[in-house]
């Protein structure tokens, strides 16, 4: 099937919000026979992730017991996995990835999406096709361009995404940490630490009138291993602000157009689930549709399948990010008493086994996806 990818930018070298290769993602590789090429790649193992909360350490999840190949979540820069998935698609002739081109809007013909309009580094573009796939994001172009209605189910926080350096010394663990009014997440990427400063959704001008060094003592106080290093931020040109939205299409597909991941709904940063979600949606469209993409027969009926298939996992997800968006991370940003953590991760530590259900929610998810198509026959032959 003739595929076009079009990406704005000109290469994928950004602090993306997540950098997680969850087991069911490195499932998948495994199935298409690409695991042992991605391990190859720079990324760091986590088999039990934890999160320190006052003085206390818990374990929140173990990965060892999932019935997957890999039993852990790979943390690598989305720019190599990124790269990699092209790589690795640009063997197949009928795939082209254009960079540098920007999808601006949808193109109708007689009310059925045809194709894109695109803007590029030489002009503008018209690329037509027997279905537009919209995986762009939360904030998607296409989306709205198509106006599919969007049901906003609401998040209490934004995020402060920053990096600062990593010594030898330093834990080797990523990690939440989790104080009185105050939440901070670091990734572990060898030479720094990407970190994410949780702060109450809209208070961003608050603390940037309180002052960077201000901030920068809010920082050493939840993380005190990394007090030494807090003066990487220099000012708030250092600091992004990533904006926290949990939302869904009623309908995520029109005549000639299907939304998937972000695009079609909007995860919350709790559990780091986003990326998966997405995956997990790219895999059941390629199952779906591509018999009916083949034969150049693709209905608004075959794309419905797809929303039918990925409602209950994306559902369930938002469901229970919302929980604990309104039960936990709310509470703690808005409390100015000494932080104690909840029942549920005391029993965590006491009975270990309890950390099997967090690691399938965080790991596999409410409906792992497998491959469908041909390509999944091919590897296992290899």
């Amino acid at each position: 099937i003739d595929v076009v990818v079009l990406e704005k930018h000109g290469d994928f070298l950004r602090d993306f919000r997540g950098d997680t290769v969850h087991p069911s993602t490195l499932e998948l590789m495994h199935e298409l026979g690409l695991l042992d090429k991605l391990l190859e790649l720079p990324h760091e193992r986590a088999i039990r992730p934890g999160a320190a909360v006052g003085n206390d350490y818990f374990t929140v999840a173990d990965f060892s017991y999932l019935p997957t190949k890999c039993k852990f979540i790979a943390f690598m820069p989305q720019w190599d996995f990124l790269n990699f998935l092209s790589d690795q698609a640009g063997r197949y002739s009928c795939f082209s990835l254009r960079m540098n081109t920007e999808a601006t809007g949808i193109i109708e013909e007689a009310g059925r999406v045809v194709g894109v309009r695109a803007r590029t580094e030489t002009g503008w573009l018209n690329v037509k096709a027997q279905l537009v796939i919209a995986a762009d994001g939360r904030g998607s172009i296409i989306r709205q361009s198509a106006g599919l209605e969007v049901e906003d189910v609401g998040a209490p926080m934004d995020v402060l995404w920053m990096r600062i350096s990593r010594h030898d010394s330093d834990p080797a663990e990523t990690m939440g940490r989790v104080t009185s009014g105050a939440m901070f997440i670091m990734l572990n990427r060898k030479e720094y630490w990407q970190c994410g400063f949780i702060i109450p959704k809209g208070k961003l001008d608050e603390y940037r009138q309180e002052g960077i060094e201000k901030f920068r003592e809010r920082v050493a106080a939840i993380a005190p291993f990394i007090a030494d290093r807090v003066g990487e931020l220099k000012s708030w040109d250092d600091i992004r602000l990533l904006t926290v939205k949990v939302d869904r299409l009623k309908k995520w597909y029109r005549d000639g157009l299907l939304c998937i991941g972000d695009s079609a709904h909007a995860m919350s940063p709790v559990g780091g689930v986003g990326i998966n979600l997405a995956i997990q949606d790219a895999v059941a469209t390629a199952n779906i549709l591509y018999k009916p993409l083949l034969q150049g027969t693709c209905t608004q009926d075959d794309l419905s399948k797809v929303q039918q298939r990925r409602t209950y996992p994306t559902r369930m997800t938002q469901r229970l990010q919302v929980a604990i968006q309104n039960k936990v991370i709310n509470p703690t940003l808005q409390s100015s008493k000494p932080v104690s953590a909840p029942w549920i991760m005391h029993c965590l530590n006491v009975i270990p086994w309890l950390r099997a259900i967090p690691a399938t929610v965080i790991g596999q998810g409410f409906r792992p996806e497998h491959i469908q198509t041909p390509d999944a026959s091919r590897a296992s032959k290899k």
